[in-house]
């Protein structure tokens, strides 16, 4: 049986991600594309590409204590990431972009 608590806790936080998500985007509608977007917006921008990364990071670290050899192209992928969000500001290609490299460079380091 499910514990009430995580149950709970599961929905508020599903609930909370949920709003974080919608609401920038819906109070956003209004603004023109030249508009300053302010701290807010700045932060707003950020987390996504934030988010990218720190999940590569986390995710990565117990196959890098493992095996040493995957960190040059944990590196290169995390790298390639911040680069390609740097120039295009589009989390898509850069995830895409930083997923390649991590590919490519390990398919070149491992064999």
């Amino acid at each position: 049986m499910i514990d009430n608590k995580i149950l709970l806790i599961g929905l508020i936080v599903g609930a909370a991600n949920f709003l974080f998500r919608y609401l920038p985007l819906r109070l956003g509608v209004n603004r023109s594309p030249t508009e300053k977007k302010g701290k807010m917006g700045v932060i707003l921008d950020s987390i996504g590409i934030a988010s990218i990364c720190s999940l590569l990071i986390v995710s990565s670290i117990p196959d890098v204590m493992k095996e040493h050899s995957k960190l040059f192209p944990t590196l290169i992928g995390c790298l390639t990431i911040c680069l390609f969000f740097y120039k295009t500001r589009s989390i898509i290609i850069s995830t895409l972009s930083g997923a390649i490299a991590f590919g490519v460079i390990f398919k070149l380091f491992m064999n």
